[in-house]
């Protein structure tokens, strides 16, 4: 049974999309949310960032959250969280300002990946509403190598570990200055694909060197990317002009485009997604093959003909959604 956790700057909804139901989902008090991770290997232990609240966990299916890693996390801004898709008990956690920091027992314990504001282009990091910090925007651990991993800087580099945070290796040309999500995939070794506020971009060597196919493309702040579980070269991602245009509900213009081998993008206008004026950028998961998901202001919405066509999915959303942007979307198979 497929099952959709949904994270809005304010909440957090469990979904079944087959059903149309909506689990109870516990209370986070308002709190500013970041992110969402959860691992199908262990559905119950959801991790949720926030950015004045640290780190939050769920376990076991229970009613509430529980802070965890409040001992070891130094900064109260968690604004990314990923499991290891090779083991459900290695847990990733990104902060501002920009520190890496690891867990290997499901999120009890956790340790800091120190280095990563060693590196030399880290004097140019800066988040331009925040100037004076930065911080990690997305981790993206390779599901072929346990030790790799992406680590995207917002707003300064893309950079890599080959022994899980132990050494750290610098943005290399031709990789995004400004990525904010990134996506792998189990039947595609090397690959890797990025969507960034200075466009899209792609590897197929692990991250050395980076293409950046546009055509197609009519705006280029790009905020989500994700790529069908059953082709690896069939790829959806989320863009807008700008910034304002990708985040304020009152200047919002976002659309969702797709991309098919070396063809060029296609926008996927008129096909019951809501896109354009008023839609803040979507945040867009892979589902099943052919599936995608994509949540926004406007809701959560799934095709399951790799975008040919989508329908709402039936979620209890409060009212002030409309004003929201999405934070997360983790689609457990």
């Amino acid at each position: 049974m497929t099952t959709v956790h949904a994270a809005m700057r304010d909440h957090v909804r469990v979904v079944d999309p087959e059903a149309g139901t909506v689990a109870a989902a516990p209370d986070l008090d308002g709190r500013a949310l970041e992110c969402v991770a959860v691992h199908p290997a262990a559905p119950d232990r959801v991790f949720v960032g926030t950015f004045e609240s640290g780190l939050w966990r769920r376990t076991d299916g229970g009613e509430t959250f529980e802070r965890v890693g409040g001992d070891a996390i130094e900064q109260d801004a968690v604004t990314a969280a990923a499991v290891s898709p090779n083991d459900s008990d290695v847990v990733w956690a990104g902060t501002e300002p920009s520190r890496v920091y690891r867990s290997t027992d499901g999120g009890d314990t956790w340790t800091h990946r120190d280095g990563l504001v060693d590196l030399p282009s880290s004097d140019g990091w800066a988040f331009p509403p925040r100037p004076h910090t930065h911080h990690v925007r997305w981790i993206e651990p390779d599901p072929h190598d346990p030790g790799h991993l992406y680590v995207a800087v917002e707003a300064g580099a893309l950079v890599t570990t080959a022994d899980g945070g132990e050494t750290w290796r610098d943005r290399v040309p031709g990789s995004r200055r400004d990525t904010h999500s990134m996506a792998t995939h189990p039947d595609a070794p090397d690959r890797a694909w990025g969507a960034a506020g200075d466009g899209y971009a792609e590897t197929a060597d692990g991250g050395e060197t980076w293409c950046h196919p546009q055509t197609g493309l009519d705006r280029t702040y790009c905020w989500s990317v994700a790529v069908d579980a059953g082709d690896p070269d069939r790829v959806l991602v989320s863009a807008a002009r700008g910034a304002h245009e990708a985040h304020s509900a009152a200047s919002a213009e976002t659309y969702v485009y797709r991309r098919v081998g070396d063809a060029d993008w296609e926008r996927l206008d008129g096909r019951g997604l809501p896109l354009g004026e008023g839609v803040t950028r979507p945040v867009l998961a892979a589902g099943d093959p052919g599936a995608f998901y994509a949540l926004s202001n406007r809701g959560l919405y799934r095709t399951t003909d790799a975008g040919d066509s989508w329908d709402e999915v039936a979620v209890d959303w409060p009212d002030r959604i409309a004003d929201l942007t999405a934070r997360g979307l983790v689609v457990l198979p």
